[in-house]
């Protein structure tokens, strides 16, 4: 069997795949809500949803730091990662031994589309349309915000979702204009650029940096006018099923503006 990725790379199976190594957490989680709970033996350390699996499944490093004598030793005969989310210079290691099936996804089209293309490799089909169905349908009932805003990920410098992200395709899908629009990717910025942007709210991630009460606390004394929120950067960065969570979570947000 030949499937291809979102890489547009073909990958070669015998047969579906018994032993699945999982280097995402939003594309482990998918795996377990399609029901993978057999054949998926390897995730991330930062795969903790649902707690179950990250307590029951081996666990091979980071998204970025693979534990590759782990995963060899698993015997996988599948490996699904991300191309944003692994290390290219691991990920070529690990093709050289095993079959490995990459997502490429900016926005919420590619999401969907992952969705569904794992569902057929891993013999999952109607289950991966149940998922993508309810996802597509809860994006119909998401209300539309019209507010400039600014969706930092990062302290120490501050760094923030542009264009061409996911995250950022979410926050348009939200209605609002993000205020880093001819920004692409991740720009790093000062406390005086942030001040220039004036957005009208600024949302502070939970992932991949833990922001707190405290830094909110203090950005608010630089900009009073703007509203700044932390939010759950799961629901706003993870690309699998979580996704059916995040219209209701979207919803409250726009709600408070």
């Amino acid at each position: 069997m030949v499937f291809k990725d979102q890489l547009h790379q073909n990958i070669q199976l015998p047969s579906f795949p018994k032993r699945i190594v999982s280097i995402v957490p939003s594309q482990s989680e998918l795996l377990w809500d399609l029901g993978l709970r057999d054949e998926l033996v390897g995730i991330t350390k930062f795969c903790i949803h649902p707690h179950i699996m990250y307590k029951r499944i081996e666990r091979v490093g980071g998204t970025k730091q693979l534990n590759l004598e782990k995963i060899r030793a698993l015997k996988p005969d599948l490996i699904i990662g991300n191309k944003e989310e692994n290390e290219q210079s691991q990920i070529i290691e690990l093709q050289k031994e095993f079959p490995v099936w990459m997502s490429d996804i900016y926005n919420l089209d590619d999401a969907l589309q992952m969705i569904e293309l794992v569902g057929e490799l891993v013999n999952q089909e109607s289950k991966a349309h149940v998922i993508k169905h309810t996802i597509e349908q809860s994006f119909l009932n998401l209300s539309i915000g019209y507010k400039t805003v600014l969706y930092l990920i990062w302290n120490k410098p501050y760094m923030a979702a542009g264009r061409a992200t996911f995250i950022g395709d979410l926050l348009h899908q939200m209605g609002l204009e993000n205020v880093l629009e001819n920004h692409t990717r991740y720009p790093e910025l000062s406390i005086e650029d942030i001040v220039s942007l004036q957005p009208d709210f600024i949302l502070l991630s939970s992932e991949p940096y833990p922001f707190k009460q405290d830094h909110m606390l203090e950005l608010q004394i630089t900009l009073p006018h703007t509203k700044i929120l932390l939010v759950d950067g799961e629901l706003f960065s993870w690309y699998g099923s979580r996704l059916t969570k995040s219209v209701d979570y979207f919803n409250k947000i726009l709600k408070t503006l």
